[in-house]
């Protein structure tokens, strides 16, 4: 258990509003600061100690977040901490594209100046991103933080739910939101069910110097086994998201780091320079898992917990946040009319809100990776065809670069820079 300043043991919870999270990664602290300045107790819980949760050290880690996303952050205070060390996507280059021969010369091209709004996103390193939000964590009154604690049960009552970890310790709140990742421990023993399927892809993931700047130009190939995105970060580097079959990806993630350049060289194109590896090098199966329900009794879901999705658009902690957004202002409204916060009426709002968005959005990243993960001639000159009509019309390349940027949709204060 943390016993910092910021991680006091808790006395006993009585406060009905006090709210429990379970999950430490982004996700968790992102809702615990969002919900706390908004007047809320917060408890925060997480199975990772505290010095492997603030390790500062590079390790090729990123995200790519939307403008949208930025703003979120900017309200909870942690966007001023990081903005220095994020890198503006200032347009993106989608394309087909077969190893060692190059990208399809019909491609997609969004640009900053379709939107009027500034750059479509930024890429932020974890080490950052993470850093950020346990120093926000540690200086909010309100949050009490407790690390290297597992839960392992959870009951309820009719008005709380009461967590149990596993030295025995047991913590009630009027909520329990599980931000737990895709196999959701929170979720399972509140018996939500899971559907979802293999996408027979792994992600190989890393970060790589070139010699020549990427000027904060964001591309993605689609090549036959699945995509690879490319994705700026401060100086010559970049981001590498790069899909491959779990066999194909099993035996690159095992080589040495010269050999598994080798591989990655004829995929990657020469159009930067010279590449090298910087940090290291994550493997990752690809599957499709959508929590059956995002809320149970006294309980909700964000993030993996509710929805994993496919890397293609680059969404996963988007709508991680956008799920964030939406929940602390269905629960903050929920107080300050005086409702219970944990009641099904209140929840089914969270639901409604996210639910159609995050379904509709599996559902195109599925459709996507399917349609362009392939190399069927005719299915590529189609393909081919719709990158270069939807480049041609401006008002549906708008639209498209809206989507990337997070800005459409029926979207919560915090995603439009509004305070809760």
């Amino acid at each position: 258990m943390d016993n910092s300043p910021a991680g006091r043991i808790l006395r006993g919870m009585t406060d009905t509003r006090d709210i429990l999270i379970v999950g430490g990664g982004l996700n968790g602290p992102s809702l615990a600061l969002a919900l706390a300045q908004a007047g809320h107790s917060v408890t925060l819980i997480d199975a990772l100690p505290a010095p492997i949760r603030e390790d500062a050290g590079f390790d090729g880690r990123s995200y790519a977040l939307a403008l949208a996303s930025t703003r979120l952050l900017q309200q909870i205070g942690i966007w001023a901490r990081i903005e220095d060390h994020a890198q503006p996507m200032n347009e993106i280059k989608v394309s087909d594209g077969i190893a060692g021969r190059g990208p399809s010369p019909l491609f997609l091209h969004f640009e900053a100046s379709d939107l009027d709004e500034g750059p479509m996103g930024y890429m932020v390193e974890d080490r950052y991103l993470r850093r950020a939000l346990l120093e926000a964590l540690e200086a909010e009154p309100k949050i009490t933080q407790i690390s290297g604690q597992r839960v392992v049960a959870q009951t309820v009552s009719r008005d709380a739910v009461t967590v149990t970890l596993e030295d025995g310790t047991q913590l009630s709140g009027a909520l329990l939101v599980g931000a737990d990742g895709r196999h959701s421990g929170t979720a399972e023993r509140a018996g939500i069910k899971r559907t979802g399927w293999d996408y027979g892809q792994t992600a190989l993931v890393c970060a790589i110097s070139h010699a020549q700047p990427h000027d904060g130009i964001a591309h993605q190939f689609f090549m036959p086994p699945g995509p690879l995105a490319i994705l700026p970060l401060p100086g010559h580097r970049s981001s590498i998201v790069w899909s491959e079959t779990h066999a194909e990806a099993a035996r690159i993630q095992a080589l040495s780091d010269e050999d598994y350049l080798t591989v990655l060289r004829p995929r990657f194109g020469s159009f930067l320079g010279e590449i090298g590896l910087e940090g290291k090098r994550f493997s990752y199966p690809l599957k499709l898992s959508l929590a059956n329900a995002f809320y149970g009794e006294r309980m909700a879901l964000v993030g993996d917990a509710a929805h994993g999705l496919h890397p293609i658009a680059g969404q996963g902690l988007n709508a991680g946040l956008r799920d964030i957004a939406s929940l602390a202002e269905v629960l903050t409204d929920a107080a300050r009319r005086g409702e219970d916060i944990a009641s099904p009426l209140v929840l089914a709002r969270y639901q409604q809100w996210r639910r159609f968005d995050t379904t509709s959005l599996a559902l195109a990243t599925d459709v996507f990776n399917k349609l362009f993960s392939n190399d069927n001639p005719i299915l590529r000159a189609t393909r081919d065809l719709g990158l270069g009509l939807t480049n041609a019309l401006p008002g549906l390349r708008r639209g498209f670069v809206r989507e990337a940027a997070g800005l459409s949709g029926d979207l919560p204060r915090l995603l439009r820079g509004r305070p809760l």
